[in-house]
């Protein structure tokens, strides 16, 4: 009779194949974060450069980005990019006299969250490069490395330790983050988490066996991010 609730719950889970759908959400939820944490990535070292090294335009434009987006709740910045972005292609195509486009829910996803992570790894990679020794660009400099070349093999080597930190934690608020894209009717784990529970009645079961996936993946980065700082920092006496 102790087992009977728990037994019910496995039941649900495992019947019906609701726990395979959670699986598959689960993939998509994970996919969508890599791509948007990459895109972020890409976003934020274009960023962190232009904001040390570029003009005036430049820089105001970045730090008016990077502004807004800190500003502004992730789920409004998803609806307005999401709704905004495709209204925006949409009429230039029209313009031109081509067929609109629906726009594949995962890509839509990437970009979106890609969009706002940017802005955050434009923060922490321009932090990071600040934290990196000036004699070190200097001797490298010296050597008659060219910009581009002193960056490839002296700066982001030497502040890769600095911003592993920060990025370990942008990963994960990109996992959580692509709950926010339910919204949008796209089946990652918590909508189809909410379809399940929808059907079932089951709210209890479900929405914690979403949770217990979200913490798993939550617990493996950290392991894998824990191990990269310590490889990334090895010899180092401080960082």
């Amino acid at each position: 009779m102790i087992w009977s609730p728990a037994a019910g719950s496995i039941a649900l889970l495992t019947t019906g194949g609701w726990g395979s759908a959670m699986l598959v959400g689960l993939a998509r939820s994970l996919t969508i974060a890599l791509g948007a944490f990459g895109l972020g990535l890409l976003i934020g070292t274009a960023g962190a450069l232009g904001k040390l090294s570029g003009g005036a335009v430049t820089r105001q434009a970045l730090d008016l980005y990077t502004t807004i987006v800190r500003s502004v709740p992730e789920l409004v910045l998803i609806l307005i990019v999401y709704f905004a972005g495709a209204d925006l292609i949409n009429g230039i195509l029209t313009a031109l006299g081509q067929a609109k486009i629906d726009f594949n829910g995962a890509i839509a996803g990437i970009v979106v969250l890609g969009v706002v992570q940017g802005a955050y790894s434009t923060e922490v990679i321009r932090g990071a490069i600040l934290s990196v020794p000036r004699g070190q660009i200097e001797a490298a400099q010296a050597y008659g490395m060219s910009p581009w070349l002193a960056l490839r093999r002296i700066t982001l080597p030497a502040m890769l330790p600095f911003a592993l930190p920060g990025l370990s934690n942008l990963w994960l608020i990109a996992m959580k983050d692509t709950a926010l894209l339910a919204v949008l009717g796209f089946g990652e784990l918590t909508q189809v988490t909410r379809q399940a529970a929808g059907t079932t009645k089951a709210y209890f079961t479900f929405f914690f066996a979403a949770g217990c996936m979200y913490l798993l993946a939550t617990m493996i980065s950290n392991l894998l991010s824990r191990r990269l700082e310590a490889r990334a920092t090895r010899g180092m006496a401080h960082v």
